[in-house]
């Protein structure tokens, strides 16, 4: 069909008028004739003044044509066919095998192999699924999708990428995508998918159990174990009694562990694989105490008390024992701490900020008598109350810049507590301090739970370059899935009651081939401008005058 994409050019025939009054107002001059007639050659003159209609209509036609067909090349001219809805292809992610999510559309995905759908796994190069692929699924046999599943890149840029890449692969196809609901692969925001893409989010109902971390207490092994649902990711502590070298820790749901010791300190390093087919890295454990030097100057002593308490309230969430030191003189780096609270106005020596980027973690409070600020702590948890913070002081410039972001801040978006990344270690600047003249932070029942966050270095941050442990742990076993609420057949039992009409309506856009149609106007112009100027040309040899 015939169709304009800028119809708002067609103004340009408005331009038709000029020629039309051209024609309209032009006068040939009268033929010369014998003298005895030269009155009659001036009345014919003045009945054509009064008589006016077009003249060398074949020219007018001519030059009207060209200039509707330079109007029509303006507006953008194509000719659209619509084009047949090819095969369509129905990709399911591998991790859905073995769901009774995935069971409870069996008969669906069935339906449409029959109306044609192509079945193909979503990883890469989209191999086809077999029927025999689906006959282990069925019985929970291990199949070359289940390995796909184990070796298959997780994460919302990957899966997200994928799916763009079977629009693109297969252009103009319906595509019907079913996916696990997980959470993690649902993050940030994300380019917009073409429209015959229907994406179905199913839950999986799967859980995941891994060990953390691990240290010597004493006598004893402390673990930090991990479990993800689709509801939440916990972790407890769990203590076994310290086994000798080479010896066994088994634990229930998780490969049994040996323990080694050697050059590069002790592990504990994994038997065997999981049942998941994941490969479980080695886990290092920790011997050594976590060690903490506080220094204050007698202007931070209330704040130096504060802090104390508040860390041996925080050390009864750790794997490893802590061991805190106070001092009024100044500390030098040589026995590195894990972590130092320098309480004092004058800046942090040179020595301590290359001993950071070794690793040691440094805390500083605001110095100067501040300024009056009414503000609260945002919560952290719905169950938190939030601090106020009475007074404050500017932080430092440092500390605001490329390797710095908040990790505590008010309710109007400030910046409280920030972390200045240098190195392997980081400097935290608190804009506040601990002192109940400045703030309500000593009396704040969270500061422990906040300060453990801190000290533990199985912490998760999000802006951490590189990564920490747990963050790369979350990245692959995080199963935490959205809310049914927010799927699109929350009512439906995962999908179950999902039609194939449904389907092939929602995922087949009508399509259409495109021919753009210009270079033909153009073509047809030129032969008219060369029409009209021959024309033009035979007119104005004829009206010349003959000599006799």
């Amino acid at each position: 069909m015939f169709t304009l994409l800028t119809p708002a050019a067609l103004l340009a025939l408005l331009g038709l008028i000029v020629p039309v009054l051209i024609h309209l107002w032009n006068r040939r001059p009268g033929r010369e004739v014998a003298v005895g007639s030269l009155r009659w050659l001036a009345a014919g003159a003045n009945r054509r003044l009064r008589n006016l209609k077009p003249e060398q209509l074949w020219l007018l036609l001519l030059r009207s044509a060209l200039l509707v067909v330079l109007a029509v090349a303006l507006a953008g001219p194509v000719w659209r066919v619509p084009q047949p809805v090819g095969r369509g292809q129905v990709l399911v992610s591998p991790e859905l095998l073995g769901t009774p999510a995935f069971a409870a559309l069996r008969p669906t995905i069935d339906s449409l192999r029959r109306r044609g759908y192509a079945l193909r796994w979503l990883a890469a190069g989209f191999p086809k699924a077999s029927r025999a692929a689906l006959r282990a699924d069925s019985l929970g046999l291990r199949d070359s999708a289940r390995v796909l599943a184990a070796t298959s890149p997780a994460g919302s840029r990957v899966l997200w990428a994928r799916v763009r890449q079977a629009a693109s692969t297969f252009s103009g196809q319906p595509l019907y995508v079913l996916t696990p609901a997980t959470m993690q692969d649902f993050q940030g925001t994300q380019s917009p998918l073409p429209a015959e893409v229907n994406w179905q989010m199913l839950p999986t109902a799967a859980t995941a159990t891994w060990l953390q971390a691990a240290a010597i207490r004493g006598d004893s092994l402390r673990l930090l174990l991990g479990q993800s649902s689709e509801t939440q990711t916990t972790f407890r502590p769990v203590s076994v009694k310290k086994p000798a070298p080479g010896g066994t820790v088994r634990l229930t749901g998780l490969p049994a562990f040996r323990f080694e010791t050697g050059t590069a300190g002790a592990q504990l390093q994994p038997v065997g694989a999981s049942s998941a087919g994941k490969a479980v890295p080695a886990i290092p454990v920790r011997t050594n105490p976590v060690r903490v030097v506080i220094y204050s100057t007698p202007d931070f002593a209330p704040d130096a008390r504060y802090l104390q308490a508040g860390l041996r309230a925080a050390a009864a969430g750790l794997l490893s024992p802590m061991v805190i030191s106070t001092t009024s003189t100044p500390p030098a780096p040589t026995n590195r701490p894990d972590w130092l609270f320098w309480l004092a106005d004058v800046p942090l020596p040179a020595d301590w900020r290359a001993a950071v980027g070794q690793g040691t973690q440094v805390w500083q409070e605001a110095v100067g008598p501040g300024r009056s600020d009414k503000a609260r702590l945002a919560t952290a948890t719905f169950d938190e109350v939030p601090a106020s913070i009475f007074r404050r002081s500017p932080l430092p410039a440092e500390a605001t810049g490329g390797t710095s972001y908040p990790l505590w801040a008010d309710g109007q978006g400030r910046p409280v507590l920030s972390r200045q990344l240098l190195g392997r270690g980081a400097i935290h600047h608190l804009a506040t301090r601990l002192n109940p003249i400045w703030s309500e932070l000593a009396d704040s029942p969270a500061l422990p739970a906040r300060l453990l966050a801190l000290l533990q270095p199985e912490s998760t941050d999000a802006a951490s370059q590189p990564p920490t442990a747990l963050d790369q742990a979350l990245a692959l076993q995080d199963q935490r899935a959205l809310d049914p609420m927010q799927l699109r057949l929350s009512s439906q039992a995962a999908g179950a009651k999902l039609t194939t009409t449904t389907v092939a309506q929602a995922a087949a856009p009508q399509s259409f081939l495109q021919t753009d149609l210009r270079p033909w106007l153009v073509l047809a112009a030129g032969l008219l401008f060369a029409f009209e100027r021959l024309l033009a040309y035979r007119r104005a040899n004829q009206s010349l005058p003959s000599i006799s």
